[in-house]
C-alpha cells in the first residue's frame, strides 16, 4: 500500500467523505466533512485537497467543509492527454460552479491561495451572488504588475516559465526520485525553507503526482495562464471588476514567492477586505493550520 493509499484510510476513519461530481466535462473528485454553513477550500500548486486536511478536520465541527481536487489535480484528472491550454482561471471557475450547483449550495465561502485564489477570483467576479465572503492566503492578484517580473523575483518564478515547455512533465516524472525532488523544492523552500512542515507527507505528495498525469496536470495552469501573465507584468491586464464580497487576507510575512509589501494594490481590486501578516511563508495554511482555521472561523461567523 503506497503512502497515499494508507492516508486515504486515515482520512476515511477520520470520518472525511470522498465523492465525484460531474462538472465542465470532468469529474470533479471532492473530500466532505461537516455541518452547517458550507465553505469550499481551493488549494494551490503544488497541492492537491490533503493540504486542507488539518483544516478541514478542525473546521468540520461548525461548517460544512468541502475540498475539491482541482482540474488536472489529484483524483479530478485532466481533460484530455498533453499539454492542455485550457485550464485557465475562468475554466477552474466554472468547474466550481458547477460542483456547488451539483451540491445544492446557494451561498457559501469560499477560501483559496495560489492558484485556488486565482479560481476565487474568477468566480467572484462571475457569480459574485452566490459568495457569502472571501478568505485568501498569500494572494496573486494583478496588482502585483510588473513586480513580479523585476530581476531579483526572477528566481522564484522560473519554474512558471519552465513548466509551459511541453517536455517538462516528461522530465520531472522520468522516476520517482525527479519527482519528489521537484515537488519537495517548491514545498519545503515555499514554507519558510522548513522541511519540517512537509516532512511526513512528502512520499505522500510524490504518490500522487505520480499518478493520473497529475505533473502535466498542474503544469496546464501555467500553460493556460502564459499570455494573462504575459499582460499583467507589462501591466496591459484590463481592469477587472470590483470584488465587493467580504474579504480577509491571511498573508505570510515571509513569502518568498508573492511578497507582503506587494499587498498594498488591494483596494484597486478589492472593496471590503481586511488584511492580517502571518507569522508563515507561503503556505500559511499548512505552516499553521491552527492559527488559520481559527481565523477563518473568526471571519465567516462575523458576516
Amino acid at each position: 500500500m503506497t503512502a497515499l493509499e494508507q492516508a486515504m484510510q486515515h482520512c476515511r476513519a477520520e470520518g472525511i467523505a470522498f465523492d465525484r461530481v460531474r462538472t465542465n466535462g470532468i469529474d470533479m473528485f471532492y473530500a466532505r466533512k461537516g455541518g452547517g454553513f458550507p465553505l469550499v477550500l481551493l488549494h494551490g500548486w503544488p497541492e492537491f485537497w490533503m493540504v486542507f486536511r488539518p483544516i478541514l478536520n478542525t473546521l468540520a465541527s461548525d461548517f460544512d467543509v468541502i475540498v475539491p481536487d482541482l482540474r488536472g489535480c489529484g483524483d479530478t484528472g485532466k481533460a484530455k492527454a498533453g499539454p492542455d491550454g485550457d485550464a485557465g482561471a475562468m475554466t477552474h471557475a466554472q468547474d466550481i460552479k458547477g460542483l456547488v450547483d451539483a451540491l445544492g449550495l446557494e451561498k457559501f465561502g469560499l477560501i483559496g491561495g495560489d492558484l485556488g485564489a486565482y479560481v476565487a477570483q474568477a468566480f467572484a467576479q462571475t457569480y459574485p451572488d452566490r459568495l457569502a465572503g472571501l478568505f485568501f492566503f498569500c494572494t496573486p492578484y494583478p496588482g502585483l504588475g510588473k513586480r513580479y517580473a523585476q530581476p531579483d523575483h526572477l528566481t522564484e518564478v522560473w519554474y512558471q516559465y519552465f513548466q509551459q515547455v511541453p517536455w517538462a512533465a516528461e522530465l520531472v516524472g522520468a522516476s520517482r526520485e525527479t519527482c519528489r525532488t521537484y515537488i519537495s523544492h517548491f514545498l519545503n523552500h515555499w514554507s519558510d525553507d522548513n522541511p519540517a512542515v512537509f516532512q511526513d507527507m512528502i512520499e505522500i505528495y510524490t504518490d500522487n503526482f505520480m499518478k493520473n498525469d497529475n505533473i502535466q496536470g498542474g503544469f496546464d495552469w501555467y500553460v493556460s495562464s502564459a499570455k494573462n501573465r504575459q499582460l499583467w507584468i507589462e501591466e496591459a491586464l484590463p481592469q477587472p471588476p470590483i470584488i465587493e464580497a467580504p474579504t480577509y487576507f491571511m498573508w505570510g510575512k515571509r513569502d518568498p514567492l508573492i511578497r507582503p509589501e506587494w499587498s498594498d494594490k488591494l483596494g484597486d481590486y478589492f472593496s471590503d477586505f481586511t488584511i492580517r501578516f502571518a507569522d508563515a511563508g507561503h503556505f500559511v495554511h499548512a505552516e499553521i493550520p491552527d492559527q488559520a482555521s481559527a481565523e477563518i472561523r473568526t471571519f465567516f461567523d462575523g458576516i
